[in-house]
């Protein structure tokens, strides 16, 4: 028996979290009868809907996925653009991705159908080392990436410090090359740190996601995690958390 709320999210419907929301919000159903109530538990044998919907008893899969740019990190889009889904297509199972990367980044980005497991991995207070790296508009120092290491106001905010190196300097272009490691996840984090201290992305790649990286892949394509990955991120957001 387990409780409904994780039999909700292992489907890959919502997280945990949201599961909760939903039950309270009256949506999920038990053997046709409305539940509303958390900490009710139910066993394989007892036919949960969530809006009508039965949930599926697919089995927990997980995917690093090496996001080319001008692809969305969604599982579909009104407009109709390349979403990063189209690039799994022998995946039967409904993935979606652990976060996202914006339109115009490439990079690792991790897909599950283990919504638990999504909300552990993005939740604030266990947010998990990613590296990026830039190419910028500017000849980058380390005096002027400096203030980085201590946090730069964005829309108000304090970021976290950030470990930040030059890679390489271009003074025929004058464009430079440059690394940042972050714990947080902001909106354009990357991009407004580094327009902050007057050295807009020109490129941007994430290139590492706690202890995964890109290794052996090309743009759009992927490989499945073993259980030995999703066991060691999982230690990692605990020891963040």
């Amino acid at each position: 028996m387990e409780r409904l709320q994780k039999v909700i999210a292992q489907s890959g419907v919502a997280s945990r979290r949201k599961a909760e929301e939903l039950i309270a919000g009256g949506h999920v159903t038990v053997n046709h009868k409305l539940v509303t109530e958390m900490g009710i538990k139910v066993s394989p044998n007892d036919k949960v809907e969530v809006d009508g919907v039965p949930l599926s008893h697919e089995s927990l899969v997980y995917y690093l996925f090496y996001k080319p740019r001008g692809v969305i990190s969604a599982v579909k889009d009104d407009k109709e653009r390349k979403v990063v889904t189209d690039y799994l297509t022998d995946v039967t199972e409904r993935i979606y991705p652990v976060g996202r990367l914006d339109y115009d980044t490439s990079g690792l980005l991790l897909l599950t159908n283990d919504g638990d497991f999504s909300q552990k991995l993005t939740h604030p207070s266990h947010e998990i080392e990613k590296v990026y790296v830039a190419k910028v508009k500017g000849l980058a120092s380390i005096e002027s990436l400096n203030p980085l290491k201590k946090g730069v106001i964005i829309e108000g905010k304090r970021t976290a410090p950030a470990k930040v190196r030059v890679i390489s300097n271009e003074r025929n272009t004058n464009t430079s090359i440059v690394e940042l490691v972050i714990h947080e996840g902001r909106n354009h984090q990357v991009k407004n740190m580094l327009q902050a201290v007057n050295l807009p992305v020109m490129k941007l790649k994430r290139e590492r996601y706690g202890n995964l990286d890109l290794k052996g892949l090309q743009p759009g394509y992927y490989r499945r995690l073993s259980k030995k990955e999703v066991t060691n991120l999982l230690l990692l957001v605990k020891e963040e958390g």
